[in-house]
């Protein structure tokens, strides 16, 4: 059975940090892509972050040189590093999973609000 849990989301002042955490399990987590996306109220859902098996990332322009994406293989773990953190950084944030089916699988989400 396919589970994501996320955790670290925080109430933190504009231009602080967080580091989010997803914990993987059911998967073969070394071969598959992870990733990060975030939902505010009243918005859609938006791609955040992608890692790679290999450890390749990409960024959405919103947070790029902002966030940073890593992964534990080992451990079966996926973090999103946040800094300059801002008031529109607030949303839930939710880890996810692809399968060579083409199945996704989600978290779900952790709260983060960043005060102004």
């Amino acid at each position: 059975q396919v589970q994501l849990v996320e955790s670290g989301g925080d109430l933190v002042q504009s231009g602080g940090s967080l580091r989010l955490s997803c914990a993987a399990s059911g998967i073969i987590f070394s071969i598959l892509s992870m990733h990060w996306y975030r939902q505010a109220p009243g918005k859609q859902r938006e791609w955040v972050a992608t890692i790679s098996p290999e450890g390749v990332t990409t960024y959405s322009d919103s947070v790029k040189g902002r966030f940073t994406i890593s992964r534990d293989n080992a451990k079966k773990m996926v973090y999103l590093q946040m800094n300059s953190l801002k008031p529109d950084d607030t949303a839930v944030y939710l880890c996810s999973v692809r399968l060579p089916s083409n199945r996704d699988y989600w978290g779900q989400g952790t709260q983060v609000t960043v005060s102004s």
